[in-house]
């Protein structure tokens, strides 16, 4: 109840001064004011310029790399938990081997995107 209560207090509020700047705020314009503005200079060319592919493969490079970091730090953590044996005693190659295969999938895009010159200095 308290958090219904809460939930309609703030539409309530937001509506009420939305409204209220709608109402009562200045409604003056000019063309001075309609001009485009940015940091107190004037804008060089089009807001809407395109971007090279180059950008956006990088980009989601970049994410797959940090997911896979993301990933790696939890294993890394558990390690000891995930490699124990059955009963909890002795050392078993789950823990390692899962986290190999998952390094060898991300080494395998790596070397594909790598060849494809996808990536790379020039």
């Amino acid at each position: 109840m308290p958090a219904g209560l809460a939930i309609v207090l703030a539409l309530g509020f937001t509506g009420l001064f939305t409204a209220l700047a709608v109402l009562v705020g200045p409604k003056a314009t000019n063309p001075e004011k309609l001009k485009p503005f940015e940091c107190g200079s004037e804008p060089i060319g089009t807001p809407r310029g395109r971007y090279s592919v180059r950008f956006y493969q990088v980009a989601i490079l970049f994410l797959v790399f940090d997911i896979e970091a993301a990933f790696m730090y939890p294993w890394a953590i558990l390690y000891n938990q995930l490699s124990h044996g059955p009963g909890g005693v002795g050392v078993s190659v789950f823990g390692f081997a899962e986290m190999l295969v998952f390094v060898a999938i991300l080494v395998v895009a790596l070397a594909y995107v790598w060849r494809k010159k996808a990536i790379g200095w020039e």
